[in-house]
């Protein structure tokens, strides 16, 4: 391989590694810090709280069963909402709004990032967020790809718009086919503290079908294990 060729491949490679950077976020706390995505509660909100937070909603039977279980123990959660989800079921994103919940943006189609274009994805957003805003008469204030997948043109879009880039600290891993409603409260309370950023999925469009009904059933557990450790549940 010729010099000319040999700084083709390394640019080419240099430019892979910057578009595929952002993905690696979920599992490394030091890259989200770096492009300064959100994956725990700043200090000022993470005393004594955590944040539980459910994707890839409204569900017509799992959002309404997690609403019914977070109003029984006054919890309080954040909805990262589909726009698809939403313009199918208005009246749905509404209730969890007047439910006090927190209500943010998941993107209008779930699609990974990396294998959508910039002006597609700003599409998409925006038209997710109109969608969400109208809905539920809340601005949207928050951003978490499908998947945790963020791409440079996603986080460029989000800090233009005023979204605050926002993943997880921990998850249940609930959207797996042989989830148990026991194994997936073990997985997102372990070790659990102060500042945490918790992730459920209140449906099933985009996951093994039925893995909402494991969800609300581990859900009380979930709740259970956060007021033995003294904490309380914020929105965001």
């Amino acid at each position: 391989m010729g010099p000319a060729r040999t700084t083709l491949a390394a640019t080419g490679a240099a430019a892979t590694a910057a578009w595929m950077a952002p993905a690696l976020a979920p599992i490394a706390p030091a890259i989200c810090a770096g492009f300064g995505v959100q994956r725990r509660l700043d200090r000022a909100a993470a005393a004594g709280a955590v944040a539980l937070t459910f994707d890839d909603g409204p569900h017509p039977h799992g959002t309404v069963a997690v609403l019914d279980v977070l109003a029984r123990y006054g919890a309080r959660a954040t909805f990262f909402l589909v726009g698809e989800q939403v313009a199918r079921d208005p009246g749905l994103a509404r209730e969890i709004a007047a439910a006090g919940h927190g209500i943010a943006l998941h993107g209008h189609r779930h699609r990974n990032l990396l294998r959508v274009g910039p002006r597609a994805l700003a599409a998409d957003l925006d038209q997710a967020a109109a969608l969400i805003e109208a809905a539920t008469e809340e601005l949207v204030s928050r951003y978490r790809p499908p998947y945790g997948i963020f791409s440079p043109a996603g986080l460029a879009i989000a800090r233009r718009r005023g979204w605050t880039p926002t993943l997880w600290s921990r998850w249940g891993r609930d959207w797996r086919r042989f989830a148990t409603p026991e194994r997936i409260a073990a997985t997102a309370t372990r070790d659990l503290g102060a500042g945490e950023v918790l992730l459920l999925h209140d449906a099933d469009h985009y996951s093994a079908p039925g893995s909402w009904r494991r969800t609300v059933a581990a859900l009380p557990l979930v709740l259970d294990a956060i007021a033995a450790e003294g904490l309380a549940t914020v929105a965001i």
